[in-house]
């Protein structure tokens, strides 16, 4: 009998039939409606395999339904919405979808940078509502980005890669990570220094640390009045990061300039959320892997951790090591 696998997203079809080729696959049909944790529960029970995305919450009680679990194949890099430890003591493979997606968050949050500052959004909302009248000198003016100073927050893959994407805008470059990147520093000029420090000097703060313990409501009030006034803050990691009353309030003191946020603490964010009545916030809809490349590259990621894992290998990209150790 083929193992079974329940994908929680509705996927391509030629993803579906290469799983079909050595699994029997059960699927969530709704692409951009969550499954509800009752059918998770309900399907999980039967389940050999899952392939999740970043909004499903893994927890002890859905690994102590999965009697038959052996591997959750995570479409993210992220992996803060399961729970580890019980994935372990579970015997359960957790594997996530790194690098494949690096260049293209990269791209995204840089972009979401450049929006921001120029006021993108706003323009074009602008135009087609009617109102470009005639030119005016300062007519939805923004700030440049060139020669201007980029703070990273989270100097990892992604954070490299945007790095390097602010160095062909001749931006100086400054970041604050848990270690020093001396390759960073080598090759772009990349400056390390305090979060303090970091607040205190860069135009444009742009957050792209994992969530953990450490990072979770690391952005309160008291650091976005270390920021200059015409500071923008980017926001490409994760929601929790920030605390977004904090930024709420900042953002209408006049503490900071404006906001890019692809990411928030809970997704999907609702329409009247105060963030969004605000016309210096561009918002979206956590789309920073979003490309239909990526977004395949990493499917075929997750189908290659379920077949190493049911061919007794060892996958590509485990999360919880400890899991090699409990098959010894």
């Amino acid at each position: 009998m083929k193992p079974r696998v329940y994908v929680t997203r509705k996927i391509p079809g030629e993803i579906v039939a290469r799983l079909q080729e050595d699994y029997e696959v059960d699927m969530w049909p709704k692409e951009d409606v969550q499954v509800p944790r009752e059918i998770l529960l309900e399907k999980v029970k039967k389940a050999d395999a899952l392939l999740t995305v970043i909004s499903d919450r893994l927890d002890d009680e859905v690994f102590s339904a999965g009697e038959h679990l052996k591997v959750v194949a995570n479409m993210a890099v992220g992996y803060d919405n399961i729970d580890l430890e019980s994935a372990s003591r579970h015997n359960v493979a957790v594997c996530n979808t790194p690098d494949v997606l690096t260049d293209t968050t990269a791209d995204l949050a840089f972009a979401l940078l450049l929006a921001t500052a120029r006021r993108m959004i706003e323009a074009a909302e602008f135009i087609k509502e009617g109102k470009w009248k005639s030119w005016s000198p300062l007519l939805l003016a923004g700030t440049d980005v060139h020669h201007k100073t980029i703070g990273i927050v989270g100097m990892g893959k992604i954070g490299t890669v945007v790095a390097k994407r602010a160095a062909g805008f001749d931006m100086e470059i400054i970041y604050h990570n848990r270690n020093r990147h001396e390759v960073a520093e080598e090759m772009l000029g990349a400056r390390y220094c305090s979060l303090d420090e970091l607040l205190a000097e860069a135009d444009f703060v742009v957050c792209l640390a994992p969530l953990t313990s450490e990072t979770k409501g690391l952005f309160q009030r008291e650091q976005f009045q270390k920021m200059k006034k015409e500071a923008i803050f980017i926001n490409a990691s994760r929601g929790p990061i920030v605390n977004e009353d904090a930024l709420y309030e900042a953002l209408q003191a006049g503490e900071i300039a404006a906001a890019g946020l692809d990411v928030f603490n809970e997704e999907p964010i609702d329409a009247d959320h105060p963030l969004l009545q605000l016309k210096n916030v561009v918002a979206l809809p956590h789309i920073g892997s979003a490309t239909k490349e990526t977004r395949l590259a990493m499917m075929e990621t997750c189908c290659d951790n379920l077949d190493a894992i049911f061919a007794d290998r060892a996958p590509k990209t485990l999360v919880n090591k400890d899991f090699l150790g409990s098959r010894n």
